[in-house]
């Protein structure tokens, strides 16, 4: 009976490894189309100048880098959480995307400082290990200087189109060709993501039984190696492609940004929460 069982057991994940494959794009290309989505919506955040959301952004990112105070980080997270509301970001969504994943990684790192860390004791646990007040503010503060960053980096790409954030950061002196080099990664990656989700599709549909664990190997190296193929010889087109039309290394953007009064006025006001987080931070 056991032994049917492990058996069973067994072509059941070799049969999941196609469909986890199949569901990991398919969520991606899901989640793709979400966020365009919203940047499209009709929204605070959405109305203002792309240059003026990077620049905005990458101030506030600064600004809590160098704040020393939690009090002064969540301030800003709950700025940010405000200004989800009002860009029409679902607020609960906003919260997972950032802290459904962050205790696996920072979490992960900053765990072993509730114990090392020295300072007045809270906890007494078994083996000797204690957990000192000094070590839960270092990870409170990390984990939420971690999740302020991340969702400030959020917000942006939720409600700019990503060909906009490319082309505002041209107001950082950034090089045309590191620029390029995004826009067509963004914008081919999803491209590749469909043909390997029909490739798997159509593989799986001609699939009868189960398939051991050497035939999906197979089945994934040559997926793999098709799509790597297709990628270098698609690269070569589009390149061909963009010089037929008129390329000379530099990007021509169809869509020129202007500054309107409101863009100039909340610009001012970013940058002097910023400021205010720095000084109020140290």
């Amino acid at each position: 009976m056991q032994t049917i069982q492990s058996t069973s057991d067994s072509h059941s994940r070799r049969r999941n490894i196609l469909e986890q494959t199949l569901h990991g794009i398919t969520e991606a290309i899901e989640h793709a189309v979400f966020a365009e989505q919203i940047s499209a919506n009709a929204g605070f955040f959405q109305s203002l100048d792309a240059r003026v959301k990077v620049i905005s952004m990458l101030a506030l990112l600064i600004g809590v880098s160098l704040s020393r105070s939690l009090l002064v980080i969540a301030a800003v997270y709950l700025l940010l959480l405000i200004l989800a509301w009002s860009s029409a970001i679902p607020v609960d969504f906003f919260i997972k995307r950032v802290w459904l994943v962050l205790p696996f990684f920072t979490g992960l790192v900053v765990i072993p400082a509730l114990f090392i860390t020295p300072g007045p004791v809270l906890v007494h646990l078994p083996l000797g290990l204690v957990i000192t007040a000094t070590g839960v503010n270092t990870v409170l503060f990390l984990l939420l200087r971690v999740s302020t960053s991340v969702s400030l980096t959020l917000l942006l790409i939720l409600t700019t189109p990503w060909n906009a954030v490319l082309s505002a950061l041209s107001v950082l002196r950034l090089p045309d060709v590191f620029i390029l080099v995004l826009g067509m990664t963004y914008r081919y990656i999803y491209l590749l993501l469909h043909l390997a989700n029909d490739m798997f599709l159509s593989r799986k549909s001609r699939v009868v039984g189960y398939l051991s664990t050497s035939d999906n190997q197979h089945v994934l190296a040559a997926v793999s190696a098709t799509l790597l193929g297709k990628s270098l010889d698609m690269s070569s087109e589009v390149y061909l492609a963009m010089v037929s039309r008129g390329f000379r290394g530099s990007i021509i953007t169809l869509k020129p940004f202007k500054m309107r009064a409101k863009d100039w006025w909340w610009l001012s006001a970013f940058l002097a929460i910023a400021v205010v987080v720095i000084i109020m931070g140290r």
